[in-house]
């Protein structure tokens, strides 16, 4: 057991016995502050709880700004309570302004739970290996049936560097008996201070002059250490915007960095959120998401990890082609983007691009239906919206007669509009063969016109957006076939002469036989046989099949 001192002191004379008892708090240390209701006693006409707030502003005034201080108090927040103890400046270098402050704005009510308070105090020093002191300044004895002296005892016997000295502040001599043990018992010194020199005079032997902590050997710097992650690009649209996860990659292509700066070989391709290691170098990042490319520099080592937040200055833009604003999406609906960047890209039904800020030109088709419009899209933003083509669905199958279609895929369906030009004549809009022809159109009048051999028949037509009209057209004809076994050729004309007495010729075909759907009518078979021609009448009759043998 380690033996303190115990000393009355007075004004100077207190000074020179502190000197002489060498009496020193080191390392990280607290004040324990007595709180209690007793405080409120007088010493020479003053509270005892104003000396000891001027007391402590004077020594802490002058305290090094390296020492490593805190403050506790106890009774200073409810009457009665045994556990009214709380760490209210944790202990740390440039703390006395904290402390001062914190003294002089305290009230004082409680009991005098002193020996928790040491108790914890201790733990709270305890959290480090260095020299740890306590200084309680209390002007009463425990009143919450603890023993200061067993405290003492057990906080020495811990093994732990721990000294507590003790500044009994108006204390009688029995009563400063009862808590002198506590300094005693840690190797501590007890200190009687009876009025506010002396007071003054304790807590400069035992605060000031406590010790900062051995500033701590500065450590070597470090070595740089291989990294297992050197490469994690994000995408972003624009600053602070980061590119939605979506269907659309994020493509992150690195090429070889020339010296002249260009892109050379290509090494890798990754995508979207990727982390990974890539060989140390000198690259360009080529970083693609929908239709929007960014080049950058990069280089890439095995100690440091490149995160490049590649800003796209791009517009996300989601588009629904419809026939009409009720419609559904059609999902044949072709959407073309074009802009000054170079971008030219067409995609089908509900589309998504990215695409330059700035303007963009949409071209939305639906079979014949077009819509052409300009987009002004700004970096950052989602632009979804419906683009309305407006179209509406003819569907055209062509009769042999009524109620006797035309199968297969040999019959020619073609769409003109209905208006001719000045010369008579109309644009072909488009051609299909076969049956079940579904074609969309912007509202408007039109013409069919279906072919088949030479039948032909024009029908008119009008479409409405967003509804379907369907076409019967009937050519009023039959099929007829011939056969002239030997023959070099054969030809089909109209029976009927024009004016300058020619018939037009219908087919003509270097073959033994022929299979011919015409017109309902007459007409006039010509066979070459060794250039020696023949020529049989024949007709025709709607919705029948006419064969023709010719020996």
């Amino acid at each position: 057991m380690r033996f303190g001192i115990c000393a009355r002191a007075t004004g100077a004379g207190l000074l020179m016995m502190m000197a002489a008892a060498s009496v020193q708090a080191e390392g990280r240390s607290i004040i324990v502050l007595d709180a209690s209701g007793s405080m409120w006693g007088q010493i020479d006409g003053r509270a005892k709880l104003e000396i000891a707030r001027e007391a402590l502003g004077t020594v802490l005034e002058g305290l090094p700004p390296e020492t490593e201080l805190g403050l506790m108090a106890y009774g200073h927040r409810e009457k009665g309570s045994c556990d009214d103890i709380e760490l209210i400046v944790p202990p740390g270098p440039g703390t006395a302004a904290r402390i001062t402050d914190a003294a002089n704005t305290m009230s004082f009510l409680g009991k005098t739970p002193l020996s928790e308070a040491v108790r914890r105090a201790a733990a709270e020093l305890r959290s480090t290996e260095e020299k740890a002191t306590v200084i309680l300044i209390t002007d009463g004895i425990e009143t919450c049936a603890a023993d200061p002296c067993a405290l003492g005892a057990e906080l020495e016997a811990s093994g732990v560097d721990f000294t507590a000295h003790v500044v009994g502040f108006g204390l009688t001599a029995d009563e400063g008996k009862q808590v002198a043990c506590l300094a005693e018992n840690t190797g501590g010194t007890y200190i009687e201070a009876r009025d506010a020199s002396a007071l003054v005079a304790a807590l400069q032997t035992t605060v000031a002059v406590v010790e900062p902590a051995p500033a701590a050997a500065p450590e070597p710097p470090p070595q740089p250490q291989t990294v297992a992650v050197n490469f994690a690009p994000t995408a972003w649209l624009a600053p602070g915007v980061p590119k939605p996860d979506d269907q659309t990659d994020a493509v992150w292509r690195l090429y070889i960095r020339n010296a002249d700066g260009t892109a050379g070989d290509q090494l890798v391709t990754e995508y979207n959120a990727f982390e990974g290691f890539i060989e140390p170098g000198s690259y360009i990042l080529r970083a693609t998401i929908g239709e929007v490319t960014v080049d950058q520099p990069l280089d890439l080592t095995d100690t440091s990890l490149a995160a490049p937040e590649v800003v796209f200055n791009a517009a996300r833009v989601i588009l629904h082609p419809k026939p009409a604003a009720e419609e559904d999406v059609d999902n044949s609906a072709g959407l073309n983007i074009k802009n000054s960047a170079g971008v030219n890209s067409t995609a089908y039904g509900s589309s998504q691009f990215y695409l330059h800020a700035g303007e963009a030109t949409l071209t939305g088709t639906l079979g014949l239906a077009k819509l052409t419009e300009t987009l002004t899209l700004a970096a950052g933003e989602t632009l979804e919206r419906d683009v309305v083509i407006a179209a509406g669905v003819v569907g055209i199958n062509g009769f042999y007669v009524e109620g006797m279609l035309i199968e297969g895929n040999n019959h020619r369906v073609d769409i003109l509009p209905a208006k001719a030009k000045l010369d008579g004549s109309r644009e072909v809009l488009s051609t299909s063969y076969g049956e079940n022809q579904i074609i969309s159109l912007s509202p408007g009048d039109y013409i069919t016109r279906v072919s088949y051999g030479s039948a032909s028949v024009d029908v008119p037509f009008s479409v409405t957006m967003g509804e379907r009209v369907d076409v019967a057209a009937i050519l009023n004809a039959g099929v007829l076939f011939i056969s002239a076994p030997g023959a070099y050729s054969i030809a089909v004309y109209d029976a009927k002469k024009d004016l300058n007495g020619n018939r037009k010729q219908l087919n003509f075909e270097y073959r033994e036989e022929m299979s011919l759907t015409a017109a309902a009518g007459d007409y006039v078979v010509e066979i070459n046989r060794a250039d020696v021609v023949s020529e049989s009448p024949t007709a025709v009759t709607a919705g029948e099949r006419t064969e023709l043998v010719l020996p």
